[in-house]
C-alpha cells in the first residue's frame, strides 16, 4: 500500500472509532513506527488529532472533522461489489432490497474508467453460494433480537418432531447456503445451532427467572463438554470434498499423498451421535482409523440398513 493510501485509510479509521497504533499497525500491515511517523506527518499537514492515554486510550480526530467523499482505488471497488455480489447469491437476507441498492449507488458513484477495470474482474471471480429454496421469512426479526441479546419463544421445526423452544440468540450466521442461529436453550440447558429456515413463529419472551442458575449450570455443561474423543479417519477424494463443505470438521481435512487425505480432529462427547451420523454419511468414502467405539456403531447402524435391503 502507498503511503498516501495509508494515509487516507487512518483518517477514515478514525472518522469512525478511536485506534491504537497497535491496532492500527495490525490492520495496514505495517510496523508500529511507521504508524507514528505517519501520525506526524497527518499533523504537520493540519488533521486535527489528539491522544488520550490509558486502557480505553489510543488516537482520535477532533469532532465534526469529516473528510470529502470517498475515493476507491481497483481493488477497495473490487472489495466491495464482489462482497454484494455474494449476497445477491443468498436466498435470503436480513438486507433484502439494500443490497441491490447500495450496489448501484456504489457503481453510479465510481468513475466510469474505474467500473471499466472492476466489471470485468467480477465476471471471473465469485464466491459459491449453494442455490437453496429454503425461505427465512423471520430472519430480519431474529437479527434485531440478536442484537438486542433478548430471550425468545421460538417454534421450531427439527428433523424428528416440532417443538416450542425458550432461547437467547448469540449469534446469527450463514454457511452452505442456509442461515444458522446459535443460542442458547433453556429446554436442553446448553448452547445449539438451529437452522433459521426451520423457525415457524417466533416472539420475544420475559427472562427466565432461573437465569442465573442456568449460567452457572452452563457452565458446568461447558466443563463437562470439555471431554474429547479423538476420531482419525482415510478419506477419498470426494470424501475430502464433502468433509471440507462442513464448518465443524473442515479445517482438519488434510491432504496426504496422491490418492488419500485424512481427518483427525477431537469430537467433543456431546457431539458423538453427530460424529456417528457424520461418517455414515460419508458411506464408503471414509475409513474411521480410530475409535473403536465408533467403528462398531457405525458397523451395527450399517448391518441394520443391509437387512432392510437385503433380497427376499
Amino acid at each position: 500500500m502507498k503511503r498516501s493510501d495509508r494515509l487516507m485509510a487512518i483518517i477514515i479509521a478514525l472518522q469512525q472509532r478511536s485506534e491504537t497504533a497497535q491496532s492500527l499497525a495490525s490492520k495496514l500491515e505495517v510496523s508500529t513506527r511507521t504508524i507514528f511517523r505517519d501520525m506526524q506527518a497527518l499533523s504537520e499537514i493540519g488533521i486535527p488529532l489528539y491522544a488520550i492515554t490509558g486502557p480505553a486510550g489510543g488516537y482520535r480526530m477532533m469532532e465534526g472533522y469529516q473528510l470529502p467523499p470517498l475515493q476507491f482505488d481497483t481493488k477497495e471497488a473490487l472489495t466491495m461489489l464482489f462482497a454484494l455480489n455474494t449476497l445477491t447469491k443468498l436466498k435470503d437476507t436480513p438486507f433484502k432490497q439494500a443490497r441491490w441498492t447500495v450496489m448501484d449507488k456504489i457503481r453510479a458513484s465510481l468513475p466510469s474508467s474505474l467500473l471499466e477495470r472492476v466489471e470485468p474482474m467480477l465476471k471471473h471471480v465469485e464466491m459459491d453460494v449453494p442455490i437453496r429454496s429454503h425461505e427465512t421469512p423471520l430472519l430480519e426479526e431474529l437479527f434485531a433480537y440478536t442484537s438486542e441479546s433478548s430471550w425468545i419463544r421460538v417454534h421450531y421445526r427439527s428433523e424428528r418432531h416440532e417443538q416450542w423452544i425458550n432461547m437467547q440468540p448469540k449469534r446469527v450466521y450463514t454457511a452452505h447456503g442456509f442461515w444458522y442461529c446459535e443460542a442458547y436453550s433453556l429446554q436442553h440447558n446448553e448452547m445449539r445451532t438451529f437452522r433459521v429456515d426451520r423457525f415457524n413463529y417466533l416472539e420475544r419472551s420475559a427472562k427466565p427467572e432461573q437465569e442465573k442458575s442456568t449460567v452457572v449450570e452452563s457452565v458446568a455443561i461447558e466443563k463437562q463438554s470439555d471431554e474429547t474423543i479423538p476420531i482419525k479417519a482415510k478419506l477419498t477424494y470426494r470424501g475430502s470434498l464433502f468433509a471440507e463443505q462442513d464448518h465443524h470438521v473442515g479445517q482438519f481435512v488434510k491432504h496426504i499423498d496422491e490418492n488419500e487425505w485424512q481427518l483427525k480432529f477431537d469430537c467433543p462427547i456431546s457431539e458423538w451421535e453427530w460424529a456417528v451420523s457424520f461418517f455414515f454419511t460419508l458411506g464408503l468414502d471414509a475409513e474411521v482409523i480410530d475409535p473403536p467405539e465408533l467403528k462398531s456403531e457405525l458397523f451395527e447402524q450399517a448391518s441394520q440398513l443391509s437387512l432392510r435391503y437385503k433380497p427376499k
